[in-house]
């Protein structure tokens, strides 16, 4: 029986989904699930993905076996570009078929396969697709990491309108809290959010994440 995929994306980049991929490998291990995080671009190094290793370091755990086969960042350029630029420097394109190949080698080890995005959701992998056509294509749910910070109503609402569009499920969103912002805006871009997720019909948790904390009840509320 194959494990699930749940895609973590952004609103924007440094958004913080990496370490939200990490602090939910983390807190999964801890009750005893068989989880394990996959990046599915890096740009900008090389050998075992710069964001893998910070999972690894956040979920407390050392380079795993899937990390060394390279299966857990399967495409990895030197440019920090976007995908498509950083793979055209290289003379080569993404190989979709060698991700999807990989994260389903990911499912068949393990019960939930935490799928890390690049940038947003609209961030093309190729000149033909998108960050979220691909999440669609393989119908795996999203969790979506936003924050309060000035702009990201705007960010948050146009990738719950690309989800509509695509028929991606949000699973939950991830309110981070990482940048200090005024108690007023923070509590009302929060209800901004809530009531779009709503009249998107998505009954999607919004969980906080403070002081590199998620909320003690959030994988439950994310089930």
């Amino acid at each position: 029986m194959s494990g699930t995929v749940l895609a973590v994306a952004g609103i924007d980049t440094g958004i913080g989904k990496t370490y939200v991929t990490g602090l939910l490998a983390k807190a999964l291990l801890q009750q005893g699930k068989k989880v394990m995080t996959q990046k599915i671009v890096q740009t900008g190094c090389e050998g075992i993905a710069e964001d893998i290793l910070e999972h690894r370091r956040l979920m407390g755990i050392g380079v795993q076996d899937a990390d060394r086969e390279g299966l857990t960042c399967p495409s990895v350029f030197r440019y920090p570009a976007s995908p498509h630029l950083a793979a055209a420097l290289e003379g080569t394109r993404i190989d979709l078929n060698h991700i999807r190949s990989s994260t389903l080698a990911l499912q068949q080890r393990y019960d939930l396969v935490l799928l890390e995005g690049v940038g947003g959701l609209l961030v093309p992998l190729t000149p033909d697709l998108l960050f979220a056509d691909y999440i669609r294509d393989a119908g795996y749910g999203l969790l979506l990491v936003t924050s309060p910070r000035l702009g990201s109503i705007n960010h948050t609402l146009l990738s719950i309108e690309a989800c509509v569009h695509r028929g991606i499920v949000i699973k939950g969103v991830i309110y981070n809290c990482f940048e200090k912002s005024e108690k007023l805006i923070a509590d009302d871009t929060r209800e901004v959010i809530l009531h779009y997720l709503a009249k998107a019909g998505f009954m999607a948790p919004l969980i906080d994440l403070r002081d590199g904390q998620l909320e003690e009840d959030a994988l439950a509320r994310l089930s």
